[in-house]
């Protein structure tokens, strides 16, 4: 799940680094009234967004990163061929326009010519022939390659204009050149993939409207404005983004002034609301998130392996506790991948696992478990008992974890929870497959494909398959998705992409959050999509007589 929870004492970091303060606070009227006074302004040039996050990015190269938070760095250095709308519309950002072919297998993009790198070198086609060569390396450890693998043929027709051949029709074709494949090639082409992953991978040469400036592993990540953005200079000049794990120290931030935008939890929501002087200064925006919550379980492990105790899981825990407990209610129950109002949910599925204890232990009893005098669930003498993995700095997570908890020791199951460091969960944990079971969320896309996450070829790392999940049926079905182009005819194979999941149980689907942005009310033209809310943070802006980092 997208998190963009943020932290900095700012004030004296950017006096060391940039800026100085201007202190001036200037409170804001009603919504209603703001909202005019909003729409009479003239756009200014100045300021920075301090931003903050419960984890650190790890690499800056779209085609590398698996985190949440590089990603979402990195869509402010780098351009893709095209993007999302906020109506949800494919259109171009690099790509001037394209064409499809009639027969769905050949793309012409032709690229804007005034775009540069910002090192002042023109981009062209031949930077992405670089970059679709790099992802489709087997050397390079890409969990994205397997939309470029559909492609037969790259040609580049001139230094701004290429066309790609498909094997065949590929549904995810056009919206697959996003910013994965656009690297600058005169400085990486005699570079070999260890020094794009330690050395451009922490200091990137970009192409969007913000720069690599500096980061301080673990501590702050500041961009700076290019000057060079082919669509016209961002308003602020800095994005900086703080790493402070710890939630209420970030709200105490929020409140003295040390950060602009946090992803408020539920808690700190509610105080917001109950406090006038807060409400004041800061806007909050509040939609059904794009991403899921779950627990996920290592199929590897024994106790998991049974498809009959993953379901009985599932029956075991009371979703609307969960979402009450962890989110107080701020979110509804998730019982597959999808939102419920995306055009390929299937409601069938939330009758497969509803709440249902003693269901849950007649399939425990099939799976050979049985209640000891102690009140705990054996099988072979050993007791039902295992670890949970949350990361540290998500209290909705480890809420969730101790409802989860409670609610498997009504059963008879002994839940352990562990809480670890977020970049030492991901890679010490999720990429090595050791794991019992873990709190973790994806964010989803506005398309229904799955294939990078349950289909069986991504099992091995750097797949994102890490729970180690097979199923035939659906890895068929995957694929067919992947080919099929006729709306209806999808619609019909990701319903039963859910039912499988809802019937395998590879998840315990627990809630879909509420976003809760609190952002503070100096910022202009952040306008709330379809798609989220920072597609457009180049066109965000501050008042001149409202700025409060100005440059020397």
């Amino acid at each position: 799940m997208r998190k963009k929870l943020f932290l900095g004492l700012v004030a004296l970091f950017l006096l060391v680094v940039l800026f100085r303060v201007n202190y001036r606070e200037h409170l804001v009227e009603s919504s209603g009234s703001f909202a005019k006074e909003i729409s009479k302004e003239t756009p200014s040039y100045g300021d920075a967004l301090v931003v903050g996050t419960i984890a650190d990015a790890s690499i800056l190269v779209p085609m590398l990163a698996t985190d949440v938070m590089s990603h979402r760095v990195a869509e402010l250095i780098f351009r893709g061929i095209v993007k999302y709308a906020p109506d949800l519309s494919i259109v171009g950002d690099l790509a001037e326009r394209y064409e499809v072919s009639k027969d769905q297998r050949v793309i012409t993009f032709y690229l804007k010519k005034n775009v540069k790198w910002e090192d002042g070198v023109p981009v062209t086609a031949w930077d992405v022939e670089f970059g679709f060569k790099l992802i489709t390396d087997p050397k390079t450890p890409s969990p994205y390659a397997s939309d470029f693998l559909e492609v037969e043929r790259f040609e580049v027709i001139d230094d701004h204009t290429f066309r790609v051949y498909y094997k065949r029709p590929f549904a995810l074709a056009l919206i697959s050149w996003g910013n994965l494949v656009v690297l600058p090639r005169h400085l990486l082409a005699d570079k070999d993939l260890s020094y794009i992953q330690r050395e451009f991978g922490k200091r990137p040469v970009g192409n969007g409207p913000f720069r690599f400036v500096e980061w301080k592993r673990g501590s702050s990540l500041k961009l700076g404005v290019n000057p060079l953005y082919s669509e016209g200079r961002a308003y602020l000049d800095q994005v900086l983004f703080r790493v402070i794990p710890d939630p209420t120290t970030l709200f105490l931030e929020l409140r003295s002034g040390g950060v602009d935008w946090i992803s408020l939890t539920p808690l700190q929501y509610f105080r917001i609301e109950r406090d006038r002087e807060l409400k004041e200064r800061f806007q909050v925006y509040k939609y059904l998130s794009f991403g899921y919550t779950y627990i996920g379980y290592n199929l590897k492990d024994p106790l998991f392996a049974d498809k009959r105790v993953r379901l009985a899981l599932c029956y075991a825990i009371d979703k609307r506790k969960v979402v009450e407990g962890a989110l107080l209610g701020q979110g509804i129950p998730a019982y597959g991948p999808y939102k419920p109002d995306a055009w390929f949910y299937n409601p069938e599925i939330e009758k497969t696992c509803s709440y249902n204890p003693n269901k849950a232990l007649s399939l425990l009893q099939e799976a050979g478990f049985v209640k000891g005098k102690d009140g705990w669930l054996y099988k072979n003498g050993k007791p039902f008992e295992f670890t949970l993995l949350v990361n540290h700095g998500n209290l909705s997570r480890l809420l969730a974890a101790q409802v989860v908890q409670q609610e498997l020791s009504k059963i008879g199951i002994k839940v352990n929870i562990r809480v670890v460091e977020w970049t030492t969960l991901i890679h010490q944990f999720i990429d090595k497959r050791r794991f019992q079971a873990v709190i973790l969320g994806w964010t989803t896309g506005l398309d229904p494909d799955l294939y990078d996450i349950f289909h069986s070829s991504k099992i091995n790392p750097p797949g994102l398959n890490f729970i180690s999940y097979k199923n035939e049926e659906l890895d068929r079905l995957l694929e067919e998705g992947r080919y099929t182009l006729d709306k209806e005819k999808r619609k019909r194979i990701y319903y039963r992409v859910q039912e499988i999941l809802a019937d395998d149980q590879p998840y315990t689907f627990l809630y879909i959050p509420y976003s809760l942005e609190a952002i503070h009310q100096r910022f202009r033209g952040v306008s709330p999509s379809a798609i989220g809310i920072a597609y457009n943070l180049e066109r965000w802006w501050v008042p001149k007589e409202k700025q409060k980092y100005l440059q020397p």
